[in-house]
């Protein structure tokens, strides 16, 4: 096989899929959100739009949608212990409604933002919402050694079974792992035998992860370049999972420069909600087509 039939095998395998590729994504308003200080991410749950950050400590608002404006409900947890910062800098909530809900949080350990730790944590979410503090309710903090850099939680299904997905930010050796729920509430690091199921490589700078059930799809959040410029990457999950590479359906770049963080659908497929760290028009009303 030469040089041209291997590179042309290659597109296919990252390109090839059942799903259908033309789905299209409009930022269709822009809202300025106050108080959440960077916005790291966003969150949709049984008709809940929850929003987080890093203000003065990490922290998650809850909003409710009214039309097409995100309202705040004067709902906040401050992700504090004993008035410590604890997850001070959220990048994802895995929930599901019946399995262990975990935040991620990425710390950066010098100003260059070469060495990072990461960890998740455990918690007992609706206590968490009920109280508005981590006191009490922080159940376990696991250290996510398996990471490459940073960690996102998201859950995802893979043939029947609930996972803990999430994914790397830097621009070498990026995967997207899949860890065991009921091994990782109770681990101390997510090396640990059996916590680790599986794995795919995936494209850089991936700053959050959102599973959509329905489609049994996985869409990657990510820059374009480090930092800057709004890129989401749609995978065939499965495909993905039993060749070990990501499996690209579509990849929307969109002409923003700032630094996309998250993004979560609402009640349906053809809305969503997209975050950035911008003081400015940081929370966005997405519309997406699909064909």
């Amino acid at each position: 096989m030469n040089v041209y039939s291997i590179a042309a095998t290659c597109l296919f395998l990252l390109f090839s899929s059942d799903h259908p590729v033309n789905i299209n994504m409009q930022i269709k308003q822009a809202h300025t959100v106050d108080s959440l200080g960077a916005c790291q991410g966003a969150s949709f749950q049984q008709g809940r739009l929850f929003l987080y950050g890093d203000r003065e400590a990490g922290m998650i608002r809850e909003f409710k949608m009214m039309g097409d404006s995100p309202v705040y409900i004067n709902k906040e947890c401050k992700l504090t212990e004993n008035g410590a910062d604890v997850i001070n800098h959220p990048t994802g909530i895995a929930w599901n409604g019946h399995s262990p809900t975990f935040i991620g949080n990425s710390i950066r350990l010098d100003a260059a933002g070469t060495k990072w730790k990461a960890v998740i944590y455990c918690v007992n979410w609706q206590g968490l919402l009920t109280t508005g503090t981590l006191d009490g309710n922080l159940l376990n903090t696991i250290e996510d050694d398996a990471c490459i850099q940073g960690t996102r939680p998201e859950y995802v299904q893979y043939k029947g079974k609930w996972y803990v997905a999430t994914a790397d930010y830097g621009d070498k050796g990026n995967e997207v792992r899949l860890y065991d729920p009921a091994l990782l509430q109770h681990a101390k690091k997510t090396s640990e035998k059996g916590v680790l199921v599986k794995k795919f490589t995936c494209t850089p700078w991936v700053q959050n992860l959102h599973w959509i059930p329905a489609k049994n799809i996985l869409v990657l959040i990510q820059n374009q370049v480090e930092g800057r410029r709004w890129r989401f990457t749609y995978l065939d999950f499965n495909k993905s999972m039993e060749t070990g590479a990501q499996q690209v359906i579509k990849v929307v770049d969109l002409d923003r420069t700032d630094e996309l963080e998250g993004f979560t659908f609402l009640d349906n497929d053809s809305k969503g909600i997209a975050v950035s760290s911008s003081r400015k028009d940081n929370v966005n009303n997405m519309q997406i087509s699909w064909k």
